[in-house]
């Protein structure tokens, strides 16, 4: 720590000796216009002249998911990437792993055809529990369990206005699960895209795996958005949608890395269907209030992977959700319901009588929220709200607990000191009922300008993430069969069951981590932007699923058959290296210490074309408990690319390594393993036909159909081609 405090005298110094502020200052705190979600944000300031037609600058971005409120990207107090609206338009994948995957710091898995998780800033797992995401102000994460199934994002890509992402802990503003960061997915409203659209797609994608010649699998996705302005009050939305695919192809044979040089278990893949309709109404009054009214509902089935192994989510699951947002000026409050019903089944793990565990989940999360920002002293912007939250559960692996209160609380002060210099202050409270004390969540940002295009950031937050009622309460047995026929014929085909108890912990206390940033945003000629940041965390009480006991080499389970006595159990398994475990839980281990940095650039090469490249350094996590108890993150991760759109033709092409990684996250140590440094190139190639009425796209991911496990228990993923075809129907 004595080289960061160091690093950080060093920057303070350079930012308070800098040349004078160029002649455009930073704007002045003013009464904020309303943060309202999927509409375009206004800055704080008039906007300056048009450029030239073959001025290629850059458009001031303004995003809302730092603070709550609407401020320049240049001036965030905290570090956050942007993908906007023309980059989502040319992306090579409708997928939210491919869009998310080029953005710094962030690390993704997908692990099935539906199965997708992020995390930033540390390594991601099978079932990631510490990013929050959310559509419009609604969070999408399932409180049970805190995780976020990416499969009931409502909104179709065409409809997206931007997405922001926090990279960095986000507490102080977000409350809990915003331990990593924040994906804010911000849509257009039904004004902002009028009219009728279709959207046909069909692909195909290679299932082979280490040669074995297995056919391609299939996928087939579309959606129709209509959206119309009735007068100058009302408008309105109406997608609807669908997105199927074949299963990938499942890895054979020994589990790379694995020093127990275990065997993939066997099961039956299963692919997705995702059907989904949203529908949104807009209502404008005459005093400047705005009310959108919105809910949807979607579906989904196939693999979801956890600690106790996967489980095919079954037909008929499905998702709903209902929305009200009221604002006026800096004023917002928002209510919402979301409803999740389905069943699934484990494909590995059986109970002791030999049927697979199923986990039946019924849950709804109502939420009221409000917030609001003023201005006092031409200085001071100050940001204040809370939120109320109530959960209702009925799990099947977790009866014990089938509701949960919680509710916060926060305030932040952003403070206008001098033209080169601001400081934004700010803490959350919350109270969870499944948590004996209130959490607070401070943070602290100090942004010293040099310029008024370049921001240096030294930052201080705090934030946690509240067991869910999974960690709380979970009560299960899985078992792993034995062949008893290995140890005497007369057995046959009869297997014994080895039993594990798989429990949760009560005592429980929350994740929090504290985190220390340097940043640096700067425009140049506002054509590039340049970002820079290095991070140090301490991650404290961190939750794990993990092994609490083994059978011993002169204890076997109960029930083991006497005939067979220890010397078989002792000689046949244990010696040649079967450990079975005999029970599981959450526990709070230790604290964990992390750092990193993050480079990145993102230039306007001429009117039609963009280019960006980033790079991220991960160290190895530094516990003050068994390293083998943590997934190990890519060391190494780089992205670059090339954005194109003409009046006619449009594309981009990009490129992404991700280093070699180190999973344990799935069933015990028998399971663990190493993935491989993996560089992946994706294209996209699109044309515009009579007037834009008709838009044909030929898509790519992974174009040299290198051979990539994003986690050691994940599908494999093979070349994908896509071909898309969009009809926009006169207005």
């Amino acid at each position: 720590m004595n080289v960061f405090r160091t690093f950080i005298l060093i920057v303070v110094m350079i930012g308070l000796a800098g040349g004078p502020a160029r002649a455009q200052q930073p704007e002045r705190p003013q009464t904020p216009p309303p943060a309202t979600q999927g509409q375009e944000p206004p800055t704080q300031k008039p906007p300056p002249p048009p450029p030239p037609p073959d001025d290629p600058t850059y458009k001031e971005t303004v995003v809302v998911s730092a603070s709550k409120t609407e401020q320049q990207l240049v001036n965030a107090p905290a570090t956050m990437s942007v993908i906007s609206g023309k980059a989502l338009e040319a992306a090579p994948s409708n997928n939210y792993a491919d869009l998310l995957r080029a953005v710094p710091g962030v690390n993704i898995t997908q692990i099935s055809a539906r199965d997708i998780n992020i995390t930033s800033r540390a390594a991601t797992s099978s079932l990631a529990t510490s990013q929050l995401a959310v559509l419009d102000g609604r969070t999408l994460y399932q409180d049970f369990f805190g995780f976020v199934m990416w499969d009931f994002m409502p909104s179709n890509v065409n409809e997206i206005k931007q997405i922001e992402v926090i990279r960095g802990p986000a507490s102080a503003v977000w409350g809990a699960n915003a331990l990593s960061g924040v994906i804010n997915v911000i849509t257009k409203t039904p004004r902002e895209m009028e009219g009728t659209s279709f959207l046909m797609g069909a692909g195909s994608f290679g299932r082979e795996y280490n040669g074995d010649g297995a056919r391609s699998g299939s996928l087939v996705y579309g959606n129709i958005t209509h959206a119309q302005v009735i007068n100058d009050r009302w408008a309105y939305k109406l997608s609807v949608g669908s997105y199927q695919s074949e299963a990938f192809a499942r890895p054979t044979g020994m589990i790379p890395g694995n020093p127990a040089k275990t065997l993939y278990p066997t099961y039956r893949n299963t692919g997705t269907a995702q059907p989904k309709i949203d529908l949104r109404f807009d209502y404008d009054g005459a005093n400047g209030d705005r009310w959108v009214f919105s809910g949807g509902r979607a579906g989904t089935d196939g693999i979801m992977h956890t600690g106790i192994g996967p489980f095919d989510i079954k037909p008929g699951t499905t998702f709903g959700y209902g929305k009200v947002n009221y604002s006026k000026g800096a004023l917002r409050v928002q209510a919402f319901i979301n409803a999740l019903e389905g069943d699934a089944t484990n494909l590995v793990a059986v109970d002791t009588v030999g049927v697979p565990v199923t986990l039946d989940f019924n849950t709804k999360t109502m939420d009221l929220e409000a917030s609001n920002t003023t201005v006092v002293a031409d200085k001071h912007v100050i940001t204040y709200g809370g939120n109320l939250r109530y959960n209702k559960f009925d799990l099947s692996l977790a009866r014990d607990e089938n509701q949960r209160k919680e509710g916060g609380a926060y305030v932040q002060d952003e403070i206008f000191l001098n033209d080169r210099a601001r400081l934004a202050v700010g803490a959350r409270v919350d109270k969870f009922t499944s948590i004996k004390d209130p959490v607070l969540s401070p943070r602290v940002s100090l942004l010293l300008k040099p310029t008024a295009d370049s921001t240096i950031r030294l930052s201080y937050n705090r934030a946690f993430r509240a067991p869910s009622a999974i960690n709380n309460n979970l009560n299960t047995v899985i078992t792993n069969a034995v062949p008893l026929g290995l140890f005497n014929p007369a057995f046959g085909t009869s297997v014994f069951r080895v039993p594990t108890t798989a429990v949760g912990n009560k005592d429980l206390v929350e994740e929090r981590m504290d985190a220390y940033e340097i940043g640096y945003t700067g425009t140049i000629n506002n054509r590039v932007t340049l970002t820079a940041a290095f991070y140090y965390t301490k991650l404290t009480d961190e939750i794990f699923f993990t092994q609490t006991g083994e059978y011993g080499r002169l204890t076997p389970p109960a029930g083991w058959p006497a005939v067979l006595g220890i010397p078989a159990w002792a000689g046949g398994l244990y010696d040649r290296g079967l450990r079975f475990p005999t029970s599981f839980t959450y526990l709070n281990l230790g604290r964990v210490k992390n750092h990193g940095v993050e480079l990145g650039v993102d230039a306007a090469v001429n009117t039609t074309t963009a280019a960006y490249a980033n790079y991220s350094y991960q160290a190895e996590p530094d516990p003050n408990f068994a390293l083998s108890e943590l997934n190990l993150p890519p060391t190494h991760r780089f992205n670059a690319g090339v954005n194109y759109a003409g009046p006619r033709l449009f594309g981009s092409a990009s490129v992404s390594y991700v280093g070699e990684a180190f999973w344990q996250d799935v069933l015990d140590s028998r399971y663990t393993g190493t993935t491989d440094a993996q560089t992946t190139v994706n294209l996209s190639v699109g044309a515009k036909w009579v007037d834009g009425r008709y838009i044909t796209t030929l898509k790519v991911v992974n174009l040299g159909n290198q051979q990539v496990l994003q986690h050691i228990f994940a599908d494999v993923s093979r070349r994908q081609i896509m071909a898309e075809l969009r009809v926009n129907l006169p207005k």
